[in-house]
């Protein structure tokens, strides 16, 4: 793993909304790596960090989510890297608030932004990181929803997930993709805990 890329949309009307924690993920990992977005065009940010010893770039594409694909696939070409090299953090309705799911591979599902990078960089094995921000109940306008920002209650869970996705990253990095899946692909109350390293719930 090479490069991590946060899917969001840009600018403050989006900031801290649900469509936006891969955003805030990678700004957390951005911190861990105790780096700063240094380099910048019309269309990306990016950074380099150290995390475990490893040398990674970060970005986030600053087109808008269901156009992310050509600033990552810009990127990935100039810096020669392989579509197994790089990792998408994303948000995910389908899945239960904070819970994260790890994937080498596979479809977009239903993911607009995704499924833009995966047709930019010409295939599906490329590793993607989901962050819940999962619905109770369907909302009667699922885009006006996933651009809405989360409640107190609902940041406290986000919070302590972005703190399990630095340990996610870190993970793969150290023990391989298959073992960070097996730890961190379980329900959110048997994830570790990003402070203490042990299962339970960040409440």
């Amino acid at each position: 793993m090479r490069l991590l890329v946060g899917l969001g949309n840009p600018g403050p009307r989006y900031e801290g909304t649900r469509h936006n924690v891969g955003f805030d993920a990678v700004e957390r990992i951005l911190e861990a790596g105790s780096g700063r977005w240094t380099a910048a065009t019309r269309d990306a940010v990016s950074a380099e960090v150290e995390l475990e010893g490893r040398k990674l770039t970060l970005m986030k594409p600053l087109s808008f989510m269901n156009v992310s694909g050509g600033p990552v696939a810009g990127l990935v070409k100039e810096r020669s890297y392989e579509r197994q090299e790089v990792m998408i953090i994303l948000d995910d309705v389908a899945i239960p608030l904070g819970t994260l799911r790890l994937r080498e591979r596979g479809s977009d599902g239903g993911h607009n932004g995704l499924a833009s990078v995966l047709k930019a960089l010409g295939g599906n094995d490329v590793a993607r990181l989901r962050i819940g921000v999962g619905i109770e109940e369907a909302p009667s306008d699922l885009a006006e929803w996933v651009t809405s920002s989360f409640d107190a209650s609902e940041r406290l869970v986000i919070e302590g997930a972005l703190d399990r996705v630095v340990d996610a990253a870190k993970a793969v990095l150290n023990d391989g993709m298959m073992k960070a899946m097996s730890r961190y692909n379980q329900p959110l109350e048997a994830q570790p805990d990003a402070r203490s390293g042990q299962g339970g719930t960040l409440a």
